[in-house]
């Protein structure tokens, strides 16, 4: 399979045209992703206008991530014929619908339903929106690419999760998700105004048939990696609201600051690691999920302490920055890393990576909600420190699972 960029030549990657696409992607990437994570913000504020309870709006992430991992390969290999800018489209139409829908829920049942729909296809944007950036720019700028495109996703944390948050807080959560929902549909517009056709193409470069990605034993170890690390992330992620509140002792409108911060650090760190990231990824990766660990067991040890003091309030502090530093800038290294390990067909790689994203996302949703209902924030931490540490040690362990750009491997 190849695809036809339609772009004139340039003299460099980083031209006018590639830098308004890349930054069309990085919207598309803002908006997907603040809409998947506005419960988070909004969590108490939807629990109390739809009388249900926290633990039971937490489970929005998890079913949301449950359907995206379920419909993600599928829709990825029933629209591989498709010009890569309709996919996204098609992606973004959808989101829009379904924030429509969501916005307007009279139950809670129907604001599920209604992010089903948006659920169904954000794995599919994540498997086409990265290889668009790679396939835009130089395969030794790739990471870099992708690291741009992921930066959509730093400033959902940074302006989309604590403005949902705010907007939740000020003048209810329904107002937040209406936003979203003019953005989602001011992106779709921008997509098919500046962003190139690339539609497939058959020739001699095009691949003879389906690829079968299980077959590839690096990549599916990469994608088990990811399981596990997002899996521990999200146990604690999905309550990090309840979790400023209750142990850093953060509340209100200085919560959504503490907020901002975390994606603010996350924006820098992709920022200071998107060169690290081609180079050497394989350290850049084992640095932050060490940085991670060791953010959730002090978090775990406030936790357990039980004390709200000056001293636990500006540990709290730092230990949640430095979580968003971390935690932001590992998903788009372990992307490209994955893309690597198929250089023939990197959407189809990319798919089976987000797939066992969002299997991450809702078994971590999951457990979170059973631990945050019967253990409390502590053991909710506890386990993020050891799922995320088990992740870490797979990286160290496994030499060869990741190479530079510009190397790539299909064993």
């Amino acid at each position: 399979m190849t695809v036809d960029v339609s772009s004139p030549p340039r003299t460099g990657p980083w031209t006018p045209r590639v830098a308004l696409a890349l930054a069309v992607l990085a919207a598309a990437a803002f908006v997907y992703v603040t809409a998947e994570i506005m419960p988070v913000g909004a969590l108490p504020a939807i629990a109390a206008d739809l009388d249900v309870s926290e633990a039971m709006v937490g489970t929005l992430l998890a079913s949301y991530a449950l359907v995206a991992a379920v419909a993600t390969v599928p829709l990825v290999r029933w629209t591989a014929g498709w010009p890569r800018r309709r996919t996204l489209m098609f992606t973004l139409v959808c989101l829009t619908v379904s924030q429509l829908i969501s916005a307007l829920a009279p139950t809670f049942e129907v604001l599920a339903l209604g992010r089903v729909l948006c659920a169904l296809t954000h794995g599919l944007m994540w498997s086409v929106i990265a290889p668009i950036g790679t396939r835009l720019v130089p395969p030794s700028h790739a990471g870099r690419a992708t690291m741009a495109v992921y930066v959509g996703t730093g400033l959902a944390l940074v302006i989309g999760s604590p403005l949902t948050a705010a907007l939740s807080e000020l003048w209810g959560w329904r107002l937040a998700v209406v936003a979203i929902t003019v953005a989602a549909a001011a992106v779709l517009v921008a997509a098919r105004v500046t962003l190139p056709l690339m539609a497939i193409s058959s020739g001699p470069g095009a691949r003879p048939g389906p690829i079968w990605h299980h077959r590839n034993r690096r990549l599916v170890i990469m994608s088990l990696l990811t399981l596990v690390g997002v899996t521990g992330h999200f146990i604690s992620y999905t309550f990090i609201v309840i979790i400023i509140r209750d142990i850093v002792g953060v509340s209100g409108t200085n919560l959504a600051w503490l907020l901002a911060a975390y994606g603010i650090a996350g924006l820098t760190a992709m920022g200071l690691l998107a060169r690290p990231g081609d180079r050497n990824p394989r350290a850049a990766i084992a640095g932050c999920m060490a940085g991670l660990a060791v953010v959730f067991a002090v978090l775990a040890g406030l936790g357990f302490g039980g004390r709200n003091t000056l001293a636990t309030l500006l540990v709290g502090i730092v230990a949640v920055v430095l979580w968003g530093a971390t935690a932001t800038a590992v998903p788009p290294m372990l992307q490209s890393a994955a893309m690597r390990h198929c250089p023939e067909d990197p959407d189809g790689a990319s798919g089976l990576y987000v797939a066992a994203f969002q299997v991450g996302i809702m078994a971590g949703s999951l457990i979170g909600g059973l631990l945050f209902e019967h253990a409390g924030e502590p053991a909710m931490l506890t386990a993020s420190a050891l799922l995320v540490a088990a992740a870490l040690a797979c990286v160290l362990a496994a030499r060869d699972l990741f190479a530079s750009a510009g190397v790539t491997s299909g064993k």
